[in-house]
């Protein structure tokens, strides 16, 4: 079994920052990929920032220059931090980790999704 714990949503103004955590436990052997995810009432879930296990990493455009993704490999967390948050930033966020597990037939990965946090901005 699996699980991705988030922490660090909340309520903050406009220009604001927040630090969201996410931890995973369980059965692991190491992890591929992670990244966060939004979604916002109505809308389609959106890649937010990526962070391949080499540490690479992608933003979507909309938060380039304003979030940052990292990731403590010896923790199994990965971390986003958000600054300069605007309102269009509200949404619940989702933490996403490709976790490889050692078996009888080898490696084998799979996806795993946190329960999401609550983020919103508003004054």
């Amino acid at each position: 079994q699996v699980q991705l714990v988030e922490s660090g949503g909340g309520l903050v103004q406009p220009g604001g920052s927040l630090r969201l955590s996410c931890v995973v436990s369980g059965s692991i052997f190491s992890i591929n990929a992670m990244g966060w995810y939004r979604q916002a009432p109505g809308k389609e879930r959106e890649l937010v920032a990526g962070i391949t296990s080499g540490g690479s990493t992608n933003y979507a455009d909309s938060v380039k220059g304003r979030f940052t993704i990292s990731r403590d490999n010896a923790k199994n967390s990965v971390y986003l931090q958000m600054n300069s948050l605007t309102p269009e930033d509200t949404a619940v966020y989702y933490c996403n980790a490709e976790v490889v597990h050692a078996g009888t037939w080898g490696a084998r990965s799979f996806r795993y999704w946190g329960q999401g946090t609550q983020v919103t901005i508003s004054s």
